[in-house]
């Protein structure tokens, strides 16, 4: 059993450790004891592997969602949020599916697939199915992030199908797990600071899927069909029960403005946020508590047909209280979207507005003008509140300690 402990000259309070039964995910496989003085990240070689740990543990947030929910559209709002682009590892695999900015790292959960493309062929497993990951490794490696500790991170190549060879992720100060399974098991859904369900309904998922993988990965509607209906078991058994943990769920639905339609054109969302989470307060509309319906088309908000609605008011959710806020509808013009943003509180803005500037900076995003588009928005904002009070209430906690 490894342990790496690490013990601050300035304080000895700090610490870092992790614990792994071999040697190959993390660099060492005997107790390691290192001291420094900076109270940052430092750097040691073990065994002939470099451990890398530090004094501040990084955030973990956890993205939940069946493949073509829009995860990679919120992973883009996300990292927007705190600035700075997030790109490949430099000098790495160009298949990576890691994305690294300034403040963030995003690990694709494919990448603790245990078997590949053609392993699955061959057990008759889909990748939705727990057997065909590596949970183990995944808590491993994600607490370790957690601790400061840099890993070895396998590499599920979605071009090929195949593991490709590991690559060194670096402890950020925020991780975002996202894929099929971040909160199935329950070791990883302990480590999450803030979890994240994307829930889209049947309807519009097919939607979705026809567009992305015949437009973008030229796949043909025959086979797009056989694979929804491959994956719907799977799903239904490992995939959607996540969302009874999520601390916030966005659903999509088809509207209820047009009777009968199909099309998925016009959505209902809803943000579905639970009571009661360390460090999130739920954005509510006009009353706190309340129930509320609001049709804000008129003199200031631009609608055409179907219009827009808004609902707010408390929920249960699988025995839960939430707070539930809805748009149903589309913008016409994103600049006048401030009108809604004014009636919405604790939005965790830096500014008035900031919600209608970041929405128009990525007016290009699918679902901009929706509320899918909002409510990612607004999340990523929420993320970057609850990053900066963890902040700081571990920078309070050792002024609070030395006054006891």
């Amino acid at each position: 059993m490894a342990i790496c402990t690490v013990y601050s000259t300035h304080s000895l309070d700090s610490t870092c450790s992790i614990s792994t039964p071999t040697k190959t995910h993390l660099g060492f496989n005997q107790k390691q004891v290192v001291f420094f003085t900076t109270g940052k990240r430092m750097v040691k070689r073990g065994g002939g592997y470099k451990i890398t740990c530090s004094a501040d543990k990084t955030v973990v947030i956890g993205l939940a969602a069946d493949s073509g929910c829009g995860k990679s559209t919120f992973m883009r709002r996300l990292t927007s949020v705190f600035g700075g682009a997030a790109e490949p590892p430099k000098g790495g695999n160009p298949d990576s599916n890691t994305l690294i900015s300034d403040t963030t790292t995003v690990i694709c959960l494919d990448d603790y697939h245990s078997l590949d493309r053609t392993g699955r062929k061959e057990k008759g497993v889909t990748a939705l199915d727990p057997r065909a990951n590596n949970f183990g490794l995944m808590y491993e490696q994600v607490k370790a992030l957690k601790d400061g500790i840099a890993v070895e991170k396998p590499i599920y190549n979605h071009v090929t199908g195949l593991l490709d060879p590991p690559e060194t992720i670096k402890p950020p100060k925020i991780l975002v797990i996202e894929g099929l399974h971040p909160m199935f098991d329950q070791r990883v859904r302990d480590l999450l600071d803030f979890s994240l369900y994307l829930d889209i309904s049947n309807e519009v998922k097919f939607a979705w899927k026809i567009q992305r993988d015949m437009a973008e990965r030229g796949h043909s509607l025959e086979s797009i069909k056989a694979s929804i209906e491959a994956r719907k078991p799977d799903f239904e058994a490992y995939i959607d029960p996540q969302r009874q943990y999520a601390d916030a769920v966005i659903e999509v639905l088809p509207t209820q403005l047009i009777p009968g339609d199909n099309e998925g054109k016009t959505l209902r969302v809803r943000l579905i946020m639970r009571e009661g989470v360390k460090y999130f307060s739920p954005v509510y509309l006009f009353d706190e508590g309340s129930t509320i319906s609001w049709i804000p088309c008129g003199r200031k908000l631009t609608c055409s047909y179907p219009g827009i609605k808004f609902f707010y008011g408390p929920e249960t959710y699988f025995g839960n209280e939430v707070s539930v806020l809805e748009m149903d509808g589309q913008f016409d013009r994103l600049d006048e979207l401030i009108y809604v943003e004014s009636h919405l509180s604790n939005l965790s803005t830096k500014f008035y507005g900031e919600v209608t500037q970041q929405m128009l900076k990525h007016s290009d995003f699918p679902g901009s003008n929706n509320g899918t588009g909002l409510f990612q928005t607004i999340i990523g904002l929420k993320i970057r509140d609850l990053y900066e009070q963890i902040l700081a209430s571990k920078a309070a906690a050792p002024l609070e300690a030395s006054k006891a």
